[in-house]
């Protein structure tokens, strides 16, 4: 008896469903056993091991003998997602530009960052791209395909449309941001704003993996963005511009931000201003600060860090008190002063919050936080759908 078309079309919905579960269970948690999958999808052993075998078959997933695989009993095969396949992911600020090479599991291949003279304009950025990646395509060989591009911008970014609203520090407005990059690397291209994409990558792959209410900041040479978990899921909001947590008021009248008030966090705390109390250069960016507070800083580096970290903390208060957060998560710069006085941030946030039971923790995922970000907004079409 022939199944109607309506049935057909529902079992292959059904199986597209299922593969996508395994393959997003082994990319982001894995490598996991066979028997664990089984475990954690609630499938039967044999559905498990078609759809490992339909995985393998398109050469998303690879099947290895556990460690031990010698002793009495029938092993269970450890599956891992595919590193081979990739995403490119790109990360332009305004002092250089990140390209990287991320495959399935959330492994960089490779990392460049180009600095730039003076701030980039999107042409620049979009030509500096492809000729990084034109570098990269030696080593790139070895993969065994590049699905497509994942951007990270610091900016208002339309998840839906592509285009760039405003990436203030950049000077980039109401622009198509995917448009091209897409053309000039000839692959799919999707962009979202980096914070966001931080908090993405460290709740999967970092500091707050496992935690269902998180809040992340991420410090960068262009300033302060943020991004929320609630629940479990990202907090974006209708068009992808949710999470500017940079332009919360930590200081009445204090200096002027390019949103058009004074004294944002994104005005008030920022890596320049680190930097310059050090005596070095702009250029040297987060290394050159991690540099400077390792060793004895300075009276000057020491007061303006505690400055900073002051104003930090009336913005966390406030975000544990809207978001009621069980973890906050600093990356870039922003990680380098959790380094620096870490203790004293946290113990602050939780004595004049209201409910207070926050951690503050420093992002793990390191320079590599971005790319992997990025790289995880390219895999979503084929998370989704592997078939």
């Amino acid at each position: 008896m022939r199944s109607s078309p309506g049935t057909a079309n529902g079992t292959e919905g059904l199986r597209a469903q299922n593969l996508s579960q395994i393959l997003t269970m082994v990319h982001r948690d894995g490598p996991l056993s066979r028997s664990e999958l089984t475990r954690r999808s609630g499938f039967n052993r044999s559905t498990v091991g078609a759809l490992v075998q339909a995985l393998a078959e398109r050469n998303l997933v690879r099947e290895s003998e556990p460690a031990g695989a010698g002793r009495v009993g029938r092993p269970s095969p450890i599956v891992q997602a595919n590193p081979d396949v990739a995403v490119l992911a790109v990360n332009p600020d305004i002092d250089a530009l990140t390209v990287g090479v991320v495959g399935l599991g959330g492994r960089v291949h490779h990392r460049v960052r180009r600095e730039t003279r003076g701030i980039p304009s999107l042409e620049d950025a979009v030509a500096l791209t492809r000729d990084t990646v034109a570098d990269l395509q030696p080593a790139m060989a070895a993969l065994d395909r590049v699905l497509g591009v994942g951007i990270a911008l610091p900016g208002l970014v339309n998840a839906g449309t592509g285009r760039v609203l405003v990436a203030p520090h950049l000077g980039w407005r109401d622009a198509d941001l995917t448009g091209p990059f897409s053309h000039a690397l000839g692959l799919p291209t999707v962009a979202a704003n980096d914070a966001t994409l931080g908090s993405l990558a460290e709740s999967i792959f970092g500091a707050a993996l496992g935690v269902s209410d998180a809040v992340y900041l991420n410090g960068s040479a262009s300033g302060i963005g943020g991004g929320i978990v609630t629940g479990g899921a990202q907090l974006v909001g209708s068009r992808g511009y949710g999470g500017e947590l940079g332009h919360t008021l930590v200081s009445p009248g204090g200096a002027a931000c390019h949103c058009g008030r004074a004294g944002c966090l994104d005005a008030e705390v920022r890596l320049e201003r680190l930097l310059d109390a050090a005596g070095e250069d702009a250029g040297g960016g987060i290394e050159a600060l991690e540099r400077v507070l390792s060793d004895d800083p300075g009276p000057a580096v020491r007061a303006e860090a505690e400055r900073q970290l002051a104003l930090l903390a009336v913005a966390l208060v406030d975000f544990t008190n809207i978001f009621d957060p069980r973890l906050i998560v600093l990356g870039g710069f922003l990680g380098a002063l959790v380094g620096f006085r870490g203790d004293q941030l946290s113990e602050t946030v939780n004595a004049t919050s209201l409910a207070g039971g926050v951690e503050v923790r420093r992002a793990a995922l390191g320079p590599e936080l971005l790319l992997i970000g990025a790289a995880e907004l390219a895999f979503q079409p084929l998370l989704a759908s592997p078939s």
